[in-house]
């Protein structure tokens, strides 16, 4: 009874996770500076940039954001950075770039993502 439970609330976490999903589009940056939200400290390859479409004066510093560019291919990564100048939503580290779509085949991808 416990399992089925469990399960019930799995499922359901899924479908209002993938309906809260927004669409958007991701690009990737090389260069590492300091961040807008913990200066030199750092946290990680599994970062982004927030654009302002989500920065909402620096409340995104340190959400995590699920980010998926198809079914099979998501990753999460933790805001660190805002991005002011940025045509995409989110500005993701190459590392995390790479976990999605290949880096090769262009730096603009279409995604969807929630945090």
């Amino acid at each position: 009874m416990k399992m089925r439970v469990f399960l019930m609330v799995g499922i359901i976490a899924i479908l209002i996770s993938t309906a809260t999903a927004i669409p958007g589009i991701a690009t990737f940056y090389t260069q590492y500076v300091p961040s807008a939200c913990y200066g030199n400290q750092s946290q990680g390859v599994m970062v982004a940039a927030a654009s302002d479409t989500f920065w909402n004066g620096g409340a995104a510093c340190g959400k995590y954001y699920n980010v998926r560019c198809t079914r099979d291919h998501n990753v999460t990564v933790k805001i660190v950075d805002h991005c002011p100048d940025c045509s995409s939503t989110i500005d993701l580290s190459r590392e995390a770039f790479a976990k999605i779509a290949k880096p090769m085949a262009g730096i603009v991808i279409d995604i969807d993502y929630h945090q």
